[in-house]
């Protein structure tokens, strides 16, 4: 069965997941520890009044986090008692997916492989593309099964990313092409990649997550047969 949006928000909270997940009556409150927005939002979990942002905010702060909300569909009212606040939309999300098999295809050894726990080559890549030592234990923190690409070109280490599963979807982050090495395929082959390890690992389908700003990525996953499943969007002051 084709895994829902709300299926799929699942997904993203299990295989990119917050340090903690506070319960502060009706928000869930995520821990960052400097893991980035995604980790450090907080999220409805289930009817919420305009009363309720104080509480939510001020439960953050207790954390140490500046307040970041993410709003989904469904979420419509609290996107607009937030914008009454001031708060800004901040980097919309589109949530892209399609089965496994759709991407499955053999590639050249020496242009992907996969590794885990991440060469210091890759660790290397990700922090040019500003993904540091927060972000790397995000992805620590994953229990499920779990990989890191290592993408070549011309012998040379090209570009790297995570994928992770739950519930039979792999979920894909942090990918990063090396500037020198960008619009020579290796996002293509990473995403194949990732696709057979999926496969190999008991995935039925496969999915990622990347801001609506981002029209190459967004091109590449459409181009590999990926559709838009789910979207949301930040609130911040």
């Amino acid at each position: 069965m084709k895994p829902s949006a709300a299926a799929l928000y699942d997904v993203v909270d299990a295989t990119w997941p917050a340090a903690a997940f506070h319960r502060a009556g009706p928000w869930i409150v995520r821990e960052g520890q400097g893991g980035g927005q995604r980790v450090s939002a907080t999220t409805a979990a289930g009817p919420v009044a305009r009363a309720d942002l104080d509480s939510a905010i001020a439960r953050q702060a207790a954390l140490g986090q500046p307040p970041i909300f993410m709003i989904r569909p469904g979420d419509e009212d609290l996107d607009g008692w937030l914008a009454a606040r001031g708060y800004k939309v901040k980097d919309p999300v589109v949530l892209y997916l399609a089965p496994v098999a759709a991407l499955v295809e053999p590639i050249p050894q020496v242009t992907a492989m996969t590794v885990w726990p991440p060469l210091q080559i890759q660790r290397e890549l990700w922090a040019e593309g500003g993904i540091g030592p927060s972000r790397l234990a995000v992805m620590a923190r994953v229990l499920g099964p779990k990989t890191a690409i290592l993408a070549r070109r011309d012998d040379k280490p090209a570009g790297t990313a995570f994928v992770a599963i739950h519930d039979g979807v792999a979920m894909l982050h942090a990918l990063e092409v090396s500037p020198h090495r960008r619009r020579l395929g290796g996002g293509r082959y990473m995403m194949r990649a990732a696709a057979n390890w999926a496969q190999a690992n008991g995935a039925n389908w496969i999915s990622l997550a990347v801001t609506q700003a981002n029209a190459g990525a967004r091109a590449l996953y459409a181009s590999l047969g990926m559709e838009e499943a789910g979207n949301y969007h930040y609130r911040v002051p």
